[in-house]
């Protein structure tokens, strides 16, 4: 126990200097995702954005495609409105696109996105792919407000349309002067209205949310299932014990 206590006591200023740095960065005001894995009709369509418009850049290694039955589509289905880079539907979602040409192409290989919102976030992913805006000093021609100097071009903008950013000049306590975006504008319509396509991005986070964790729903429906069991177990239990010991002074 004294050696236990010496190795918490050493470990506390290493601790300490950890949370500091985690919470050095700029603080990002992010958009609440509208999250609901039971809706089968916006995780279909989330899956049919992620198809066309994800999965040409960004695997999904860890997800195949059959366990889309759990949300309701047949494998005909997916055979015939999802299966564009592989050929069976119990493949798992990988892309032909290689490392060493990602890389060459974007800077940096695109990640997996099997659980990139576990990893994230709904609400960061749901902020993100919302927060793109027209930079013209960026290779891609894109920008994003959560991620600043982001690799990754904006593949969606034909749906959302041009974000151009209204700059102000603010001045510091030294005097000195810098440029921050004040607001957002519309440019360039796309071919959806902003709320359309915020709906759009909705399912496609719903959906993403979902592949880091298809048995979510089924793991959770299980576990309040043996809580009530355990808790109707427990006042069984209660009125057997005190039967057993009523005569026992």
């Amino acid at each position: 126990m004294k050696k236990l206590l010496l190795l918490l006591l050493l470990a506390l200023p290493a601790l300490a200097m950890t949370v500091p740095a985690r919470a050095a960065g700029p603080a990002v005001s992010l958009d609440r995702a509208p999250i609901n894995l039971k809706d089968d009709a916006s995780l279909q369509r989330g899956a049919r954005v992620f198809v066309n418009y994800c999965l040409n850049c960004h695997s999904a290694n860890y997800m195949r495609y059959n366990r889309m039955v759990d949300i309701g589509l047949t494998e005909e289905q997916i055979k015939d409105n999802l299966l564009f880079a592989a050929e069976k539907p119990g493949e798992t979602m990988y892309i032909a696109m290689r490392t060493g040409e990602a890389k060459q192409w974007f800077g940096a290989a695109p990640p997996d996105l099997s659980v990139i919102t576990r990893s994230r976030g709904p609400d960061w992913v749901y902020t993100y792919l919302r927060g793109f805006y027209r930079d013209p000093s960026r290779a891609t021609g894109w920008n994003n407000t959560v991620f600043d100097k982001v690799g990754m071009p904006h593949v969606m903008h034909d749906l959302q349309g041009h974000i151009e950013p209204v700059y102000r000049v603010e001045t510091d306590l030294t005097g000195a002067e810098h440029t921050v975006i004040e607001r957002m504008q519309l440019v360039k319509p796309g071919s959806l209205t902003l709320a359309e396509y915020d709906a759009l991005v909705g399912d496609l986070v719903n959906y993403l949310t979902w592949m880091g964790e298809p048995a979510r729903v089924q793991r959770m429906n299980i576990g309040l299932a043996v809580l009530l069991f355990l808790g109707v177990f427990y006042v069984i239990a209660y009125y057997l014990k005190k039967e057993f010991w009523k005569d026992v002074h």
